[in-house]
């Protein structure tokens, strides 16, 4: 053996040993190597140079930290593995990770290798250069593992915070209890202020994370933002995007539950989509009413059956877009179609009780279906046009 001492630890590192006038060395160089790696960020890697000087600030306190940590652990070879996780990674404070990519990270220990091994030759004590090299990158493994634990676990932290904000939105949608912290809460998941659906079924008993990630992939492909909820035996979500949500809620309908499933009319933002979830939620309820209804079905087209659930909304719109326009029309508009309802759809029947031609019959029906959207002639439009009337009626009796 020489007469110099060494730190070996020949059953934590294989054969790798440091000398101790290399670490003395290195001791002396630290702060010269953190100013190094800085100055080397700075004139290589662009976004360092487009961050805040706080953050800044904190990174060069990594680079530090890093150099301090690589000096203390070949001083003590009897440490299998260094804690770079706490003393490197835990110098800077955990938002620094939003501001800063796990790319971003690996990039700048990169960088504060280069600069150590760039200056092994003036580091290491004469026939130490092998020895130096090697606990550098075996160190260097080390921090890579150890940038990644870190993003790993800020990542599940976000998913999780993540998740719990999503669980309040559409817990507050389909509660209806819509207050100021709604879009604060939007704002933190990066919900785009763009028009909103929601989407009402059964869910199909399978874990709901899995399920909900699965319905987002599906989402996203078609340009769709999604968040979702299962309450119960309901699966609810909420789709945000610029475009028509009936082909993107067809797709997704193939991973309900058996059932219907709803779409509530669109609202403009998410602040004002409790509507949707309303209409959707009793258009779930009263769907067994309508056996034959498609899937999915717009809300808009159970109103009938929402009416007669007790669904007040649905009979103010029966009111409002149905019987109120055709009571506009004139009298002879609504005792047409009136008329023709009670006579079982007969054109002939309706003109002899009206004493008028049936091609003025023909022609009001179709005034009537303009004005209202729904069909005289077709078994469903019937039956909601006389749901209106009859809900009209009885409005117009109680004022």
């Amino acid at each position: 053996m020489s007469g110099k001492a060494e730190f070996s630890a020949p059953n934590a590192r294989s054969g790798g040993r440091v000398r101790a006038d290399t670490i003395a060395r290195l001791e002396q160089s630290m702060s010269a190597l953190g100013t190094a790696a800085l100055t080397s960020m700075e004139a290589r890697l662009p976004w360092f140079r487009a961050l805040s000087a706080e953050n800044r600030s904190w990174l060069g306190l990594v680079a530090q930290a890093g150099v301090a940590a690589f000096v203390d652990w070949v001083k003590h070879p009897e440490r299998s593995r260094p804690a770079v996780a706490g003393e490197v990674f835990g110098t800077a404070p955990r938002e620094l990770a939003r501001a800063v990519s796990l790319q971003q990270a690996v990039e700048m220990v990169r960088i504060i290798v280069d600069v150590v091994e760039a200056k092994t030759e003036d580091l290491a004590a004469p026939g130490g250069e092998a020895e130096l090299r090697e606990a550098v990158l075996r160190y260097t493994r080390e921090v890579a593992f150890a940038a990644a634990l870190v993003y790993a676990r800020s990542a599940e932290a976000r998913g999780a915070w993540d998740a719990r904000l999503e669980a309040l939105v559409v817990d507050s949608l389909v509660r209806g209890e819509i207050d100021e912290s709604l879009p604060s809460w939007a704002s933190a998941l990066n919900w785009p202020p763009a028009p909103v659906t929601v989407l009402a079924g059964h869910a199909d008993g399978s874990e709901p994370e899995g399920l909900i990630d699965e319905l987002r992939l599906l989402a996203r492909r078609a340009k769709f933002d999604l968040l979702a909820g299962v309450h119960g035996h309901r699966l609810v979500i909420v789709l945000g995007g610029p475009g028509d949500p009936v082909p993107v809620a067809r797709q997704l309908a193939s991973r309900f539950g058996p059932g219907p499933v709803v779409i509530g009319p669109a609202a403009p933002n998410i602040e004002s989509a409790g509507g949707s979830a309303k209409a959707a939620l009793a258009g779930l309820r009263s769907a067994a009413a309508w056996p034959d209804a498609p899937r999915p079905v717009l809300a808009a087209n159970l109103l009938p059956e929402r009416a007669l659930d007790g669904d007040e909304g649905a009979r103010a719109e029966l009111i409002e877009l149905v019987y109120l326009p055709l009571q506009r029309g004139g009298a002879a508009l609504l005792d047409t179609v009136t008329t023709y309802l009670e006579q079982g759809h007969s054109l002939e029947a309706t003109a002899r009780m009206l004493f008028v031609h049936p091609n003025t019959v023909r022609y009001r029906l179709r005034r009537a279906t303009m004005l209202t959207g729904f069909n005289p002639g077709d078994g469903r439009g019937g039956f909601a046009l006389w749901l209106a009337v009859v809900y009209g009626r009885l409005a117009h009796k109680r004022t």
